[in-house]
């Protein structure tokens, strides 16, 4: 956690987080802060941190990442693991870099586990055990949900999801964690209307056959496998049954915009635990953030009058 002096007190450099449901328009506001505040872009995405996979991530353009720079994007190959653990190591190297130049940390981003390991500042327990791993991947999804109640685990929360729950075991209840905000932090949530985020969502499917995702996910199914971590995204894993014929490209498109929705639904459910987001729409927000950000210059600037 980089820190400074300020009238005479240690001060730790102030970081913007920005989240909310998939397609809420996250990038473009953090786009619109890091251009009026010489900020610098951290992406909490557990699938833009993958190589290759740009169009059915909604990757950032080329464009605005010539425009503004981004940090832990394309770290790892598809297949290669990437954890909540390596996450917060990157953002808290990144945040540390980015303030150290003077310019302003924002990280944004829907990928609930990977921020509020960054601002509540979570302790990662030893990587997988590969023996156990196997054990718990054996098990249903009622024999976790039970193992996780017996041992006073924290269910995630996904509680129908195998893999999340195997990880909430492997973690030993890691979300049970007090959440104390790491200091000089603002986060805050786009809120959006369910029709208007539905009409997003569809128009962003659409715009992803347009830019070429059906080639994308072949070649990618191609070079890594359909079952590896990384493909199990929304949109590859629903377009795989459309590349082998079994299902034609609307029904797919329409499986991802219910399946976006239901993720969607999800990020919203997660956030809501969390006390300290303000919530509010663009307009609202880009009002509490220049707030945010005249306090700290305002802090910066008292003297030392010791």
């Amino acid at each position: 956690m980089l820190q400074h002096y300020s009238g005479g007190l240690i001060v730790t450099s102030p970081v913007v987080v920005i989240t909310g449901p998939t397609a809420s328009g996250k990038s473009a506001l953090a786009m619109h802060i890091a251009q009026q505040y010489d900020g610098e872009l951290i992406c909490a995405d557990s699938r833009t941190v993958y190589k290759g996979m740009d169009i059915g991530t909604a990757k950032p353009s080329l464009n605005d990442q010539k425009q503004v720079r981004h940090h832990v994007l394309d770290v790892v190959a598809p297949n290669q693991p990437f954890t909540a653990a390596d996450f917060k190591r990157a953002a808290q190297k990144a945040i540390a870099d980015i303030a150290s130049r003077g310019k302003l940390p924002i990280m944004v981003g829907g990928t609930g586990l990977y921020v509020d390991a960054v601002i509540f500042d979570y302790q990662f327990g030893k990587p997988a055990n590969t023996a156990r791993r196997q054990e718990l991947q054996a098990m249903t999804v009622e024999q976790l949900q039970q193992l996780c109640l017996e041992e006073g685990y924290a269910l995630p929360l996904n509680i129908k999801n195998q893999r999340h729950l195997v990880r909430a075991v492997e973690l030993g209840g890691l979300m049970s964690q007090k959440m104390k905000l790491r200091p000089n932090t603002i986060v805050v949530a786009i809120t959006t209307d369910r029709d208007t985020l539905r009409g997003r969502v569809t128009k962003r499917a659409y715009q992803m056959v347009e830019d070429g995702v059906l080639d994308e996910a072949r070649q990618l199914g191609e070079q890594y496998g359909w079952d590896g971590e990384a493909m199990t995204g929304n949109i590859y894993r629903i377009l795989h049954p459309v590349i082998a014929g079994n299902i034609p490209l609307e029904e797919g498109l329409q499986m991802s915009i219910t399946s976006d929705m239901q993720l969607a639904k999800r990020q919203v459910t997660w956030l809501k635990r969390n006390p300290y987001v303000i919530w509010g729409d663009t307009a609202q927000l880009k009002t509490v953030i220049e707030h945010f950000v005249q306090q700290n210059k305002l802090s910066e600037s008292i003297p030392d009058l010791r």
